[in-house]
């Protein structure tokens, strides 16, 4: 390995290649539980040191361990072994010009979501997705680990806004599907292979990515609902009846805003009364003319006379809709801020979502007693963060915290649904995997990073099992 380090820090210079103590702030994962020792990290400049590096790290055997924001939750972005050699693309910048006709735009791979954002600006078009880490994480990252986000309903995930990538392959060889075009069947879709393969199969350099018109017209709410039934048939009657412009549907628990206002300063609630669940609704348009306000609140009279919403209020200043927003997308830090958490990224059809938390309810109750259940997450596609906190006055989940995501990933299944809805497998959910589903699917994915990567170096130990990983290499 000294060879290999000698090796790199040629090929990337002094700027490009960090060890010893300059990689520790690299080494663990978001979350403390992954992490180990590095022989170092690599910051390449473009694709051609990309390419050189994983060539030398594949004749000398080494892992590597692609890193964007560090963000994630499932420890994919860290070594699982030491030695290995992680790779950020945070030196990868570079924002190509906007393609107003096509609506799109060329990226580099260590792009900072919140950049983007601030990039496009003035330009009439906005890249739509949105979720709390985006003033760190890139736009790699989020490819992927196939993000979602808070209007993955109206916009799709990551793979739906991607369309084209640059990829380095675990051989240093690049394929370059940078075309910016909807329509491509050409054979098999390649750049969905890589987007959600969490760095397994190979390294993202450049994408170009799918734009939307920027919204003129927005109405926001925040409302009260009298169960998890009335938050699931709420949202149907407002996708019926005003499903083209439904930017946001997030929904939040009692317990969950008790969490933030007693964790986070400067967090009022707006309403006069209190709630089993919050519903926030955004309506956007791209037309000013669209009387969004008069739709929605026509929507909200007709909860409010079915019994289905008890309390809410109209954003009235662009103030009041960010102090909306930041009860819902503080839920997470409200949370950690309590102590001891576990985190469970579930999804069902939206449908089911209330005999989700219905039946998920007493099952956790029945494994430990007293816990806390802090259901919220995007109703408008299923995807609940089911996360727990201790009983009041008990330091954790006494031994049970397997158990929990067994139990709950087995309920989502049993529903039609995913027991890693946008966080990924990573490091954290392989058993849960290989527990939860087919030996088939199991099976095609150990093919699939076979063929890719028949050496096994890029970020071994994630999404698939590295023993059936082997077996179908012999």
């Amino acid at each position: 390995m000294a060879d290999l380090d000698a090796t790199l820090a040629e090929i990337l210079g002094p700027r490009g290649w960090l060890s010893g103590s300059e990689a520790d702030s690299y080494r663990r994962d978001w979350l403390d539980r992954y992490g180990a020792e590095p022989l170092g990290v690599a910051r390449p400049a473009s694709t051609d040191e990309v390419s050189r590096l994983l060539a030398a790290c594949r004749v000398a055997g080494a892992a590597v361990v692609p890193q964007g924001g560090n963000t994630g939750l499932c420890g994919a972005s860290v070594c699982g072994r030491a030695g290995g050699v992680i790779l950020s693309l945070a030196r990868m910048t570079a924002i190509g010009d906007v393609d107003g006709a096509g609506g799109s735009v060329e990226v580099e791979a260590g792009v900072v979501l919140d950049r983007l954002h601030q990039t496009l600006g003035s330009s009439g078009l906005i890249f739509p997705m949105h979720l709390g880490a985006e003033g760190s994480a890139q736009i790699g990252g989020l490819i992927g680990t196939n993000a979602g986000g808070s209007h993955a309903a109206r916009y799709g995930m990551m793979q739906d806004l991607v369309l084209g990538l640059e990829v380095v392959l675990a051989d240093g060889s690049v394929w370059n599907g940078l075309r910016g075009v909807q329509k491509d069947n050409a054979g098999y879709q390649l750049r969905r292979l890589f987007c959600g393969a969490e760095g397994t199969l190979g390294i993202v350099t450049k994408a170009v990515l799918r734009l939307h018109p920027a919204p003129k017209g927005r109405a926001t709410a925040l409302l009260c609902l009298a169960s998890a039934d009335a938050l699931v048939a709420f949202g149907a009657r407002l996708r019926s009846e005003a499903g083209e412009f439904v930017n946001g549907l997030e929904f939040f628990c009692d317990l969950g805003l008790d969490l933030v206002l007693k964790n986070l300063d400067g967090i009022d609630f707006p309403l006069e009364s209190r709630a089993p669940f919050y519903l926030l609704v955004e309506l956007t348009a791209s037309s000013a003319k669209v009387p969004l306000d008069e739709i929605l609140e026509e929507v909200l009279t007709a909860g409010m006379e079915e019994g289905l919403v008890t309390d809410g209020a109209l954003a009235q200043s662009e103030a009041q809709r960010l102090a909306f927003w930041r009860l819902r997308e503080e839920q997470p830090e409200g949370q950690r801020l309590e102590g001891t958490q576990l985190k469970h990224d579930i999804s069902v059809p939206p449908g089911k979502l209330a005999r989700f938390i219905a039946e998920a309810a007493p099952l956790c109750e029945a494994i430990l007693p007293g816990v806390r259940l802090n259901p919220f997450g995007h109703l408008g596609d299923g995807n609940v963060h089911y996360n727990l906190s201790p009983a009041a006055g008990a330091p954790d989940f006494a031994g049970h915290g397997q158990r929990f995501a067994v139990e709950l990933g087995r309920l989502a299944s049993e529903l039609g649904g995913s027991f890693a809805a946008e966080h990924g497998l990573g490091r954290a959910k392989i058993a849960l995997a290989n527990a939860l589903r087919g030996a088939v699917e199991r099976d095609l994915m150990g093919r699939i990073k076979a063929a890719i990567d028949p050496a096994g170096i890029l970020n071994p130990g994630v999404i698939v099992d590295p023993v059936l990983a082997r077996q179908n290499v012999s």
